[in-house]
């Protein structure tokens, strides 16, 4: 057996989410089930990340020990041929690592969600961006990401995780290497990208961080509120979380 890196990526909107969950369709489930059938032996999949209901991805991690004699090529186009098009691997390495991880190996994830702003919706885009329709001002979005940078405790902009009796709650602090808001050139007018790098993020951190800045662009709060909301550490002090559908876990960087 040896070690092999995967890079994977899919259209969420038809999964119950990344991980496997019993009774429902979910992306890791999806790739176990395919690459089982070649190789003909149970596999153990690791992910970099979990995503929720409804996330893509275009830069997921998987590692996963398979025989040695194994083709990947071969195996890429079986595996493609199976799930595509709305699962695809991009590509297939053995590592010379044994110890990798696709989960703990990883220095940083990095995300985007896009948000459409226009009076108008757009069909092309419906399925990966959050249509806004009132007019954001993008430049006090990117003022309002500098408090982000840096090592924060993000509990205002995290779900709850669930406690487990007689262990300490777990950590909330993060380190956040980037986070800007930038208007996106191309066919499409009024896209806009919220891109944030970070070493690790809290569950619905990201959405719950785009729903904030989107009442900042909309006026509801200021960008200096930002800072306030993140010492309180209380959930209810930040906004909405975002739709799922908007966000895209897009890199996952190893040393």
């Amino acid at each position: 057996m040896r070690r092999a890196r995967v890079t994977v990526a899919y259209d969420g909107t038809n999964f119950h989410g990344f991980a496997p969950n019993r009774n429902v369709r979910t992306v890791l489930g999806e790739l176990k089930v395919a690459i089982e059938k070649v190789v003909r032996i149970p596999v153990r999949l690791v992910g970099a990340g979990r995503t929720d209901t409804g996330v893509h991805a275009w830069g997921q991690v998987v590692s996963c020990d398979l025989p040695a004699r194994c083709n990947l090529e071969g195996l890429t186009r079986s595996v493609n041929s199976m799930c595509g098009p709305e699962i695809a691997v991009r590509d297939w390495v053995w590592t010379d690592d044994p110890e990798f991880s696709a989960r703990f190996s990883a220095t940083y994830r990095h995300y985007r969600y896009n948000v459409l702003n226009t009076p108008e919706s757009n069909p092309f885009v419906a399925r990966t961006a959050w249509h806004v329709v009132e007019p954001l001002r993008i430049w006090a979005m990117q003022l309002a990401c500098d408090p982000l940078i840096g090592e924060q405790d993000f509990t205002s902009f995290c779900r709850c995780p669930k406690l487990v009796e007689g262990e300490a709650p777990p950590s909330l602090a993060r380190r956040v290497f980037s986070a800007d808001w930038k208007p996106v050139v191309g066919d499409v007018p009024g896209l806009l990208r919220f891109e944030i790098r970070a070493n690790a993020f809290c569950h619905q951190m990201v959405r719950s961080l785009v729903g904030t800045l989107v009442r900042v662009g909309l006026g509801e709060i200021h960008a200096g509120d930002m800072r306030a909301i993140l010492v309180q550490r209380d959930r209810t002090a930040a906004g909405q979380v975002a739709p799922p559908h908007g966000l895209v876990l897009w890199e996952v960087g190893y040393d």
